[in-house]
């Protein structure tokens, strides 16, 4: 079957779907620089707790994960742990406190926290009493900033009217619903269940207590999808109206991820529909008035990503685009991951270990990474093609003390392909990335990425 679609137009710029398929290749998200498939076990609570003692006055950003779920998704990725005795959450909860006062214990100074994020796993799994207990401890370890953004991950099956206003008490004002797809035969077949009515009483409810974004995460690629049925959970989509869409694509890594093995592999959509489901997308969500940040991300023009895109203020980060500046990021909870100075670390992935670590008084550090001062420009670079920001050569220059023409010059000339399409522009002192060239921010990004001539065990996934 032959599936046609017009070509897309990002605000009175066409992207045809030759230079799509032309640029379309495997690369990293860029949540981070160097990517975490590079962090090394050299890497240890010794060089971590060396990272938290250096004065510094970069505001904090606290990422919590929360690893249990009543249910097993069979798409997800995530470090889960499917249970349905709450025992185990009021356990992880006293270890999770362990670890708060043992970072804690080594910051240095005062530092506000900016941002906070819940994810998992599914954060709702704890009870009401649970959410309770662990926004005490944070207030308790932590000084939050009066216009601090909490997020939290919410799985509409597992909240009511009553839970969202509990969450808006507790401080929480932004909140991102697990949507994937509301086809009923989509989720019977990645065994979610979820009633296009659970989804709009949650958003409602979100909003009547006073969350001030809500997000949407659809996935394009899953089992049963076609064009058809994927138009028609974008008519519900656009109808309910989140503040933000993530709009990613499902990577079938079955041999990486046990529960994607439940999934008839037979049942996937075609590449070349999987194609034209996402230029139908986001066709549609630009005729829908949402804002194309960047990557799979929209948002409303009012939302505060889009004022930070136009004000050329955005950031990422592991949790993906924010409005918040650069901050140090403390990660507590299995699997977690930090950003502490010019350093990346991750915890340790099972409860048993994690646990273990922590009844002996040290931080349950997995591994890492500690970035030279070449990792830190480069990492500068690339972010700034994520959030397609101009790379102002003097100013870097300036920075970091090099030549950028000199530095770069290998890079420079691996840039051809992309200014050739149109995709980004090089002048005497910058590069910008076009308009048309936000889709491809990846793919620029990763010419000035020097570990991707290395050896890797990461399978990344596709460019678009």
């Amino acid at each position: 079957m032959t599936i046609t679609a017009p070509s897309i137009e990002l605000p009175k710029i066409e992207i045809s779907e030759e230079l799509i398929r032309r640029f379309d290749s495997l690369g990293p998200r860029y949540t981070s620089y160097p990517t975490a498939d590079r962090f090394n076990d050299k890497f240890d609570e010794h060089i971590y707790i060396k990272y938290l003692q250096q004065p510094s006055s970069a505001p904090l950003s606290i990422y919590v994960h929360l690893p249990f779920c009543a249910s097993i998704c069979y798409y997800c990725g995530c470090n889960k742990i499917i249970t349905k005795d709450h025992g185990r959450s009021a356990k992880y909860l006293r270890y999770l406190e362990k670890e708060m006062a043992l970072a804690t214990s080594h910051l240095q100074g005062k530092r506000q926290v900016a941002q906070l994020h819940l994810g998992g796993g599914t954060p709702t799994f704890l009870s009401s009493d649970e959410l309770h207990e662990l926004m005490d401890m944070l207030r308790k370890y932590f000084d939050f900033a009066p216009d601090a953004e909490l997020g939290i991950e919410i799985d509409p099956r597992t909240v009511n009217d009553t839970m969202l206003g509990m969450l808006a008490g507790l401080g929480f004002n932004r909140t991102s619903l697990g949507v994937q797809d509301f086809d009923p035969e989509v989720q019977k077949a990645v065994n979610r269940i979820q009633p296009v009515a659970m989804v709009e009483n949650a958003i409602t409810a979100s909003r009547a207590a006073g969350f001030l974004s809500v997000n949407f995460d659809l996935i394009y690629g899953l089992p049963k999808q076609n064009l058809g049925s994927f138009s028609t959970t974008l008519d519900e989509v656009i109808r309910l109206s989140p503040d933000r869409i993530a709009l990613y694509n499902y990577a079938h890594l079955p041999a990486r991820f046990k529960p994607q093995r439940r999934i008839v592999e037979s049942e996937l959509p075609p590449a070349e529909e999987r194609l034209q489901i996402f230029l139908m997308s986001l066709r549609r969500l630009l005729d829908a008035g949402y804002v194309y940040i960047g990557l799979d991300h929209f948002a409303k023009p009012d939302d505060d990503l889009t004022r930070a895109q136009a004000s050329k203020t955005l950031h990422r980060n592991f949790q993906g685009y924010t409005t918040r500046a650069e901050c140090d990021l403390i990660g507590l909870g299995v699997s977690s991951i930090g950003k502490v100075g010019h350093s990346y670390s991750q915890s340790i992935g099972t409860l048993e270990d994690y646990y273990a670590r922590l009844d002996a008084g040290q931080l349950p550090i997995k591994k890492g990474f500690e970035l030279s001062m070449d990792d830190v420009l480069r990492r500068h670079i690339i972010m700034n093609f994520m959030c397609s920001e101009p790379i102002d050569f003097d100013a870097i220059n300036k920075m970091y003390v090099i030549d950028f023409i000199e530095y770069f010059s290998q890079e420079i000339k691996r840039l051809q392909p992309y200014l050739d399409a149109g995709l980004i522009t090089l002048g005497a002192n910058s590069i910008s990335v076009t308009p048309k060239g936000r889709m491809f921010v990846r793919a620029v990004g990763m010419v000035f990425d020097k570990y991707l001539q290395q050896a890797t065990t990461a399978q990344y996934s596709r460019l678009i």
